[in-house]
């Protein structure tokens, strides 16, 4: 059987498995925008603070995907649980190094006249420094996306939703007929899901980034 007629006659399960790893990924990466961003804005006004977040973010990107997983089997099962939990904690170093980055490198005038019109420095924070720090952040997250495309696939080790499963299957059946295109059907599947989030991730960005904060 050719890729393609494999591909046609299980376009439905390909498509369910994408969906479920676009999905995943798409729900960590918001969890790790959010906690990623909270860590940046409480640590980038020290010095020590930011290095700290830093570096055991840094840390948890060491540990191998396949460990990550393992170690959370006993604590949380199989399933989505290890998945979200492992996702989550490998997607926050870019966005909380990038945040930190983007916070810090806002003009102190402009924090300052702010300041003299008397906003308090929860509306500066929210209105003046972190839409000035946006494009790092975006950078940021676009740089985990695609970390999290690939090590999402690692989760179909933990019985975890998405393409790794059409991967899984076709390594553990090496030598048959349709080994081959199960692996390439899922690598080619986790390669269009990441392209795909990068492009919406660039008209993202041209919504929301003014045009001379682009330039």
């Amino acid at each position: 059987m050719s890729f393609w007629e494999y591909v046609g006659n299980r376009h439905q399960q390909l498509l369910t498995d994408a969906y479920q790893h676009a999905s995943a990924v798409f729900q960590c990466m918001v969890l790790a925008t959010l906690i990623g961003v909270l860590l940046g804005v409480v640590t980038y006004r020290s010095d020590w603070a930011g290095n700290l977040a830093t570096t055991a973010t840094s840390t948890i990107l060491t540990v191998p995907s396949l460990a990550m997983i393992g170690l959370l089997i006993p604590v949380v099962g199989l399933g989505v649980p290890p998945t979200v939990i492992a996702l989550t904690l490998y997607g926050l170093l870019p966005i909380v190094r990038n945040s930190i980055v983007g916070l810090r490198g806002v003009d102190p005038s402009l924090v300052d006249a702010a300041k003299g019109i008397g906003m308090s420095r929860v509306i500066r924070l929210a209105r003046v420094e972190l839409p000035l720090a946006w494009p790092p952040i975006l950078t940021g997250i676009r740089v985990s996306t695609q970390m999290l495309m690939g090590i999402a696939a690692i989760a179909a080790y933990a019985s975890g939703p998405g393409l790794g499963n059409e991967i899984f299957r076709g390594l553990a059946s090496l030598g048959s007929k349709n080994a081959l295109n199960q692996v390439l059907a899922g690598t080619l599947g986790i390669i269009v899901l990441a392209l795909l989030f990068d492009a919406a991730y660039v008209l993202l960005g041209r919504l929301t980034i003014p045009r001379g904060i682009r330039v």
